[in-house]
């Protein structure tokens, strides 16, 4: 099912990922071959989306304080 969250059609374009682009040192601008130097959230019509260049985003932190026995299936006696 996060396959297909991954590789469905009506992504948000942005040039952050897409493939004509290439990263600049500072993280935040690309290289288009189309239209040079750009930032990351811009986009155009040429984008072609290539889902390596997605960074997922980060876990979710547990908040609270658990304990092995929260997390087996075994039944507590």
């Amino acid at each position: 099912m996060k396959l297909k969250k991954l590789l469905r059609k009506n992504i948000e374009p942005r040039c952050a990922y897409c493939a004509l682009g290439t990263p600049l040192a500072d993280g935040e601008r690309f290289t288009c071959r189309r239209r040079g130097v750009v930032d990351g959230a811009d986009h155009c019509r040429a984008f072609q989306y290539d889902p390596l260049r997605r960074t997922p985003p980060k876990p979710a932190v547990l908040r609270g304080h658990f304990t092995d026995a929260d997390f087996s299936l075994e039944d507590p006696k």
